[in-house]
């Protein structure tokens, strides 16, 4: 803002009797300093599915679908791969015997799908782990059902998953190496591309307000930025972005209500909310004028007289200031500058 400076004096001769060409008031309002950009719906924590053994993709992914506990992600050589729930990744084939967090999180999955009778889930793989194994793999049609879990037939999640995409089709040759599928959390966020230059507002808990296409607003909060995939294949999910590019935003969506399927498809419009300050006084830009002695001030008029005013400034946006000082009131005339 580049303010003129008048060389008027706050204790100039309130009696002055020409009043400004131009006046306004002093209006009491909220101030909101914002950014509009075009966004995507999207869904959180993208991360790559690989095959820990090698093997053929004889049921491919279904991209679109929600996996829960104990549904198939896909088949590998006629074998069903099932989603279970934990945070520690396969490792290892399970077989009585076996200790570990990843026999703990078995034992909890069968107990949670009804497997559980006779089963104390801890970290032991002991004989009523087996039988609960065996259970579970008969209920899944599985030829072998020889109470043991093997590296491959199973995949641990924190919870339920949607497939994103199905990166290995069918007849597709998998193991270690290769990406089988995408999937994300149930959660849905919404993807938007700020300029460098807008980078602050890419700061967590930065408020946002979505437009859906399908009509209304929610509410939502920058929840991380994001990075292209690595050279793995694995989205990374919060980091910061790096280089001189865009910065792509994640925002976390809070509030109820359904998403459609237009909403899925369609463009969404993202406010960003950088700064805001609620029921302000405020005036035009223009009429704030800088004092020859230092700060600034406002031309009241009062009638066909007028005196000038120090005032504090604030916070701007749509070419409004907040103001504060020493008797100003809502409703008070002042001089603005000529448009």
């Amino acid at each position: 803002m580049i303010l003129t400076n008048t060389g008027k004096d706050p204790a100039a001769d309130a009696r002055k009797s020409a009043a400004p060409p131009t006046t306004t008031e002093i209006t009491r309002t909220d101030l909101v300093q914002s950014k509009t950009v075009d966004g995507q719906l999207d869904y959180a924590q993208r991360r790559a599915v690989k095959s820990p053994v090698e093997g053929t993709v004889t049921k491919a992914a279904e991209p679109g679908r929600t996996v829960a506990l104990g549904q198939r992600l896909y088949e590998r050589d006629a074998r069903p791969v099932v989603l279970l729930y934990g945070s520690t990744p396969v490792y290892r084939a399970m077989k009585a015997g076996d200790r570990g967090p990843d026999v703990l999180q078995l034992e909890r999955s069968l107990r949670d799908l009804g497997f559980g009778s006779g089963l104390y889930v801890d970290t032991r793989f002991d004989a009523a782990t087996k039988a609960a194994v065996k259970s579970w793999q008969k209920s899944l049609g599985m030829t072998e059902a020889n109470g043991e879990v093997g590296k491959g037939d199973v995949v641990f999640q924190r919870g339920p998953v949607r497939v994103v995409s199905a990166d290995a089709a069918l007849a597709d040759g998998i193991g270690p190496d290769t990406k089988v599928l995408t999937v994300a959390s149930t959660k849905p966020v919404v993807r938007a591309q700020l300029d460098q230059a807008d980078r602050a507002l890419a700061t967590g808990g930065t408020t946002a307000e979505v437009s859906l296409p399908s009509g209304g607003t929610r509410r939502g909060k920058v929840s991380g930025t994001v990075v292209p995939e690595s050279s793995d294949g694995a989205a990374e999910d919060g980091a910061a972005a790096s280089g001189d590019g865009d910065v792509e935003v994640e925002i976390t969506l809070t509030g109820g209500g359904e998403l459609t399927e237009k909403d899925r498809q369609g463009t969404l419009s993202v406010k960003f909310v950088s700064e805001s300050r609620k029921d302000v006084l405020t005036v035009p830009v223009e009429a704030v004028v800088a004092l020859r002695e230092g700060g600034y001030g406002l031309e009241l008029v009062q009638g066909r007289k007028t005196r000038m005013v120090q005032v504090e400034t604030g916070l701007t946006a749509d070419g409004r200031i907040e103001v504060s000082g020493a008797g100003l009131r809502e409703g008070l005339k002042v001089g603005a500058a000529e448009q």
